[in-house]
């Protein structure tokens, strides 16, 4: 095992701004070894703290283990530590030389599905862990599946304790097949395969030399190297707004303005904006940042815009171009991943949040649920239970500018909430999607709901 307590020399800051990020997140079923190829990750590439590290070590110890157990730098909730097992979303933040790293390290257990769902929700690759002995199983196409419903653009295959199964190439080449036919049928726009064993070390930091016949990158050069495009300046300009600022004091007596952080794109001064869903539309006057005022701001910034006329805008509302403004819309056609125990049936009053708006919602219709086996729509299943995966209509009460997810994962996006306590129901995703059935004809003219 190589040490971590040498000591290394930290990134400047100038180094840093240098890198490019990537948001990665791991999933896979329990016990394929996630925390533990986490665990592997930081430690082989030497981004655990001395006392961290001693920590885990003093833990390992008084179990009577003789190595450290690398899944405790991860698993930090008590529970998780007792049971050996991962149940909350753990997000770890390292770098190296070449990049930076956010990494939310995923549940495996059926029941956490959703934990999953928020994990590579913003992930640029998610990484996708199979035990070598167990192959591609049904948690390992649900995985799949969310991976690609979220449009996460790099999948990594990792096939894990490599070493249990005599690092046989035949064994990995079969999984390996299994699931590159499987995600690809999903849509997956990439999947690369690599063979590891996390306890070992082999293929995560240090090529492994019990797998020569494997000349693939490692899992931390792979994450490395994968080419990751954040330039979301040139896609649709959206601000949800988030709060008005009006301060009426003797220095700004009239000072108005519409904050909220820049979802994409860039708005300029004296650019024509529309305020959706009300349709009105003026200009921006002025753009402030961080107490300053400047010409031009883009995503991920947060800003307060001030408008020329003095128009009705509140939180919820949704500030785009005039000339690159999305429908409006009461009927939403959507994917959605249901991720409570309780289930979502036709007729469903719900709570739907999308960005800085909540409206009320009721559920018209589930026209299909995805089978996970052989990727087939069930039609009209009537209810989505805990970790469905189904198209849905759904009629809002109030106009929404919903932009389709393929074309911006942020305002593309949005939650139902059970309006009694609040839980997350359901996650959702605007628009086509791999699972996208035909077009099903709706039997009867849904009276008595109408908003």
């Amino acid at each position: 095992m190589t040490s971590t307590t040498e000591p290394t020399e930290p990134l400047s800051v100038e180094q840093l701004s240098a890198t490019t990020l990537l948001r990665f997140a791991t999933a896979g079923s329990v016990d394929d070894g996630k925390s533990t190829l986490v665990g592997r990750l930081l430690h082989d590439s030497k981004s655990v703290l001395t006392d961290q590290l001693e920590a885990v070590e003093r833990v390992s110890a008084s179990r009577g283990q003789d190595a450290p157990d690398l899944a405790l730098l991860t698993d930090g909730l008590r529970a998780e530590r007792e049971q050996g097992i991962t149940i909350d979303v753990a997000y770890r933040y390292f770098a190296t030389a070449r990049r930076r790293f956010i990494l939310a390290d995923t549940p495996g257990h059926v029941q956490y599905t959703r934990n999953m769902v928020t994990g590579a929700s913003t992930a640029d690759l998610a990484v996708v862990l199979v035990d070598a002995r167990n192959g591609v199983i049904e948690q390992t196409r649900r995985h799949a599946a969310v991976a690609a419903l979220l449009r996460v653009p790099h999948v990594v295959l990792a096939v894990n304790k490599m070493d249990l199964v005599e690092y046989k190439e035949s064994v990995f080449a079969a999984i390996a097949e299994e699931f590159t036919a499987y995600a690809s049928e999903l849509g997956v726009p990439e999947i690369t395969a690599i063979p590891i064993s996390a306890l070992a070390g082999d293929n995560v930091v240090d090529a492994s030399a019990n797998m020569d016949w494997y000349g693939g990158p490692t899992v931390l050069e792979h994450l490395e190297t994968v080419p990751v495009s954040h330039d979301l300046g040139h896609c649709h300009a959206r601000l949800p707004v988030q709060y008005v600022i009006r301060p009426q004091t003797a220095e700004h007596p009239d000072y108005r303005g519409y904050a909220g952080q820049i979802a994409a794109g860039s708005f300029r001064v004296g650019e024509s904006v529309t305020v959706l869903p009300s349709g009105r539309t003026t200009k921006v006057a002025g753009i402030d940042l961080l107490g300053k005022q400047v010409d031009v701001a883009w995503t991920p910034q947060s800003v307060t815009l001030l408008l020329e006329d003095d128009i009705d805008v509140s939180r919820g509302d949704l500030i785009v171009p005039s000339k690159d403004a999305p429908p409006t819309t009461q009927d939403v056609e959507a994917t959605v991943c249901h991720v409570a125990d309780q289930p979502l049936t036709v007729g469903h009053r719900v709570l739907l949040r999308h960005g800085t708006r909540t409206v009320k919602a009721i559920v018209k219709d589930i026209p299909s649920r995805l089978t996970l086996d052989d990727l087939s729509l069930h039609p009209h299943p009537g209810q989505l239970v805990a970790n469905d995966i189904g198209r849905v209509k759904i009629r809002a009460a109030e106009p929404l500018p919903l932009d389709s997810y393929a074309d911006s994962r942020r305002t593309g996006a949005f939650i139902l909430i059970d309006p009694a306590d609040g839980t997350t129901l359901t996650a959702g995703m605007v628009g086509e999607s791999f699972a996208a059935p035909q077009p099903v004809k709706d039997e009867g003219d849904d009276d008595g709901w109408d908003f």
